[in-house]
């Protein structure tokens, strides 16, 4: 049996994206500079979540509480069709 790796199907295109999170911290004027200084989010993280990068839950947790708001606030999933729209 074959286990074929998902993950790099679609031409390495991201299907998940950070852009409610960019959102979410403008809309609550949070900026990256306090949840690194006042939160202990690392700069390391905030330069994944700029680069569309896999992050753990428990960051995403992190994040939740920090913002008070819903995951949905911080990820969202773009379905492959639209994965590849405005390349």
């Amino acid at each position: 049996m074959t286990i074929v790796n998902s993950l790099t199907i679609n031409n390495n295109r991201n299907m998940i994206t950070y852009e409610p999170f960019w959102r979410t911290i403008k809309q609550k004027k949070v900026s990256t500079y306090l949840l690194i200084k006042e939160y202990g989010i690392s700069s390391a993280t905030i330069d994944r979540l700029r680069k569309n990068e896999g992050i753990s839950t428990a960051k995403i947790d992190d994040l939740c509480k920090i913002l008070d708001c819903k995951v949905e606030d911080i990820i969202c999933y773009v379905p492959d069709a639209q994965a590849g729209q405005g390349d």
